[in-house]
């Protein structure tokens, strides 16, 4: 309806007429809706190269939560643990949330991540994790399955014999080293390209020089990770006054 808030489909619709290069009057044409609506919408989430519509909805309804954050706090709302603010917890887990989403993961992995990077333990079962996100455990499955072939969570069983899902350090070094393993197989792809396509030939040199880049990122991607691994596992010395 024109002067309300643009839905999910119409946000769609916005996306596909961007993809299509319709300018902002004929979208806007399109949806029965000011131009203004429409420019405002996309400069908004991201400008016209940029705007996806479901993480433009999801910042849309991220500011409206904000704005109700202003209300008296419901007495049922269990306190948070160290005395956090629980709406301020909310509110930056929805931030992480979206950045995951920005970085390409469905919505419910990236809400299921968010989630175990912002509990005290790093792990959390699947049944913890549908009741935290007031979702069905078939919802959780899904995510999970695809988080863990990314090497972003790992499973465990704990002394109940229930399996867990957890982030630590040892995930961000294992997927710093597939990244790496995968940099290498593009740059043994290039070179194989540099010899059919012929030594010196524009083609081969750039592919030659494709490879080269890689292999130096690659590299550096493994030295990083392996210092890293080696700082982050070492704690700090102290003295006999037991400072550091």
């Amino acid at each position: 309806m024109p002067g309300g808030r643009l839905t999910q489909q119409e946000r769609q619709q916005i996306a596909l007429g961007l993809a299509d290069g319709l300018a902002y009057a004929e979208i806007a044409r399109r949806l029965d809706r000011p131009t203004s609506t429409i420019t405002r919408e996309v400069m908004r989430n991201g400008g016209p190269v940029t705007y996806r519509a479901d993480l433009a909805h999801r910042a849309t309804e991220h500011r409206a939560h904000r704005r109700r954050q202003a209300a008296p706090r419901d007495a049922s709302t269990p306190p948070q643990a160290h005395g956090r603010d629980a709406e301020a917890v909310h509110a930056y887990t929805e931030t992480f949330t979206t950045l995951f989403m920005q970085q390409g993961l469905p919505k419910m992995a990236s809400r299921v991540l968010a989630c175990l990077y912002t509990t005290d333990e790093g792990s959390l079962t699947a049944s913890a994790l549908a009741q935290r996100l007031q979702v069905s455990p078939a919802s959780v499955s899904k995510a999970v399955t695809l988080l863990e072939g990314l090497n972003l969570i790992r499973r465990e069983r704990d002394e109940r014999r229930r399996e867990r899902y957890v982030v630590d350090n040892e995930l961000w070094y294992q997927g710093m080293i597939t990244a790496a393993r995968s940099h290498a197989q593009l740059a043994e792809t290039a070179r194989q390209g540099v010899r059919i396509l012929g030594p010196d030939t524009p083609a081969a040199v750039r592919l030659e020089n494709i490879a080269r880049f890689v292999d130096f990122v690659g590299e550096s991607m493994v030295r990083a990770a392996e210092q890293a691994r080696e700082i982050l596992s070492t704690k700090p010395a102290t003295t006999s006054e037991g400072t550091d």
